[in-house]
């Protein structure tokens, strides 16, 4: 028997009908593991944006690691409010044919700006410098009810380039496993740090404060993306967890985009500074 339109059965048959291979897979379209797209291409990484307004709840003065006590660095006078901004590009050097396998060189920078405080002269009060590289591989398999769409494994630097007493940096060995499921991506990334010697270490105890692990989820709705990142340190209890909501696009690709951050590690000089921050401005990217 044939079901008509609007009856019970078609309702039943379309209700039953598998998701439509057509629909796009986010991290598919983010990583370029369509066989049809550009084989070097270079992207966009983590968010874009910039935020002209970002408070914090405790300027973070005077830091200090186990290294270099606060009481030896001048108080900055910061003020409360400042710019904040990041830019994050990735770039594949190598792939295969069906662009399963591939090579990727990434760098990020993020800069928080006295832009508003005029009795320092509006210095940036801190820039971080993130250069990556990693290999990728699409696995295209099921995991507890997501599909498993990439593995990445590599080495990152991060530092902020500055001179002892305020000089942070650690090098790390990462693997990232990415998952999703409909509107919802999941990126789990876990590291070990490689050790330095202890003159050179400027920040012995930032696996405190940062822990060994980071989870990043994204849902997109109406054009609209909900983005949540969390990490911890399940010996020392200290971590941090940040939000962020990007609007649909504005005028081209730009977004507005508010963040709200609370907890350890904001930037390298705060690794080990609590404070919760607000910030608003607008994004080209959602971080996918």
């Amino acid at each position: 028997m044939t079901s008509t339109p609007g009856s019970p059965g078609a309702e039943q048959s379309a209700a039953s009908e598998p998701p439509r291979a057509d629909q796009p897979s986010i991290l598919d379209a983010a990583w370029g593991f369509s066989e049809d797209t550009n084989r070097y291409p270079i992207s966009m990484y983590h968010a874009n944006y910039i935020l002209p307004l970002r408070y914090t709840n405790r300027a973070n003065d005077q830091p200090f690691s186990p290294v270099f006590d606060a009481a030896n660095i001048p108080d900055q006078n910061l003020d409360a409010a400042e710019a904040k901004f990041q830019l994050s590009l990735k770039a594949r050097f190598w792939t295969t044919e069906d662009r399963r396998w591939g090579l990727w060189l990434a760098y990020t920078q993020q800069n928080q700006w006295q832009l508003y405080n005029s009795e320092i002269s509006r210095p940036f009060r801190e820039t971080n410098y993130m250069p990556e590289v990693f290999a990728s591989w699409r696995p295209d398999l099921q995991f507890a009810g997501f599909d498993w769409k990439l593995l990445n494994f590599g080495f990152n630097h991060q530092s902020n380039g500055r001179a002892d007493p305020l000089s942070r940096s650690w090098d790390r060995i990462f693997a990232e496993v990415g998952l999703e499921r409909g509107k919802l991506a999941l990126m789990l990334r876990a590291w070990t740090r490689l050790e330095e010697s202890a003159d050179e270490d400027d920040n012995p105890d930032i696996t405190d404060y940062y822990g060994h692990s980071e989870l990043n989820a994204l849902y997109r709705w109406g054009g609209n993306s909900l983005a949540l990142m969390g990490r911890v340190n399940f010996d020392t209890g200290k971590g941090a967890v940040q939000a962020g909501w990007f609007s649909a696009p504005l005028i081209g690709p730009l977004r507005g985009y508010v963040q709200v951050f609370s907890g350890y590690g904001e930037s390298m000089i705060d690794y080990n500074w609590n404070q919760t921050t607000i910030g608003i401005g607008l994004a080209l990217n959602d971080g996918l």
